[in-house]
């Protein structure tokens, strides 16, 4: 992918509309995306109709503090691990009225990376209220702070698409 602009714009309005349609809310918690995937997200008007809240928590005491995620587990495996992230996803799930919720915690660079997690790391957490806690992984190339953030932000929107397609469609009384 060489420019996850357009990407973002497809993907983002894809959302917007299929959540409304069904009836869907998503949240978003984020770290390395500094609130990126919820700004693509709410640039599209309507957006209110699928889009709850999102929790930009960049530094540990801020996943603390808004998600829940446990000390414990960031002080043992790090803010960028898949243990993090599906506590990010759940936490924002647990705090919002979402349907789904997304996180993403990683290192984008310039700085930061290391032989175990270089620059380019990047997990994902999604949660539904119909199934389990979704985590994955992906390795970007270093091609800069910005590329890094951008296609975690077009990751983040491919998975709460593919979530909100699994969910059946709300109806009137509940």
């Amino acid at each position: 992918m060489d420019d996850p602009t357009k990407a973002i714009e497809t993907l983002s309005a894809e959302l917007v509309r299929d959540f409304t349609e069904k009836g869907l809310m998503a949240a978003t918690a984020e770290s390395c995306t500094g609130g990126m995937i919820a700004a693509a997200i709410t640039d599209h008007a309507g957006s209110s109709a699928a889009f709850d809240r999102a929790f930009v928590t960049y530094s540990n005491a801020a996943k603390i503090a808004m998600l829940g995620v446990d000390a414990e587990v960031l002080d043992t495996v790090g803010a960028v691990s898949g243990e993090v992230a599906g506590a990010m996803a759940e936490g924002a799930l647990a705090r919002s009225d979402a349907d789904i919720a997304v996180a993403v915690t990683g290192i984008a660079g310039p700085d930061g990376g290391s032989d175990i997690k270089p620059v380019g790391t990047v997990w994902f957490g999604a949660a539904s209220s119909f199934g389990s806690t979704l985590v994955i992984k992906r390795q970007f190339e270093d091609r800069g702070r910005a590329f890094i953030r951008q296609v975690s932000v077009v990751t983040a929107l491919e998975l709460l698409l593919q979530l909100g397609d699994s969910m059946p469609e709300k109806t009137g009384g509940d």
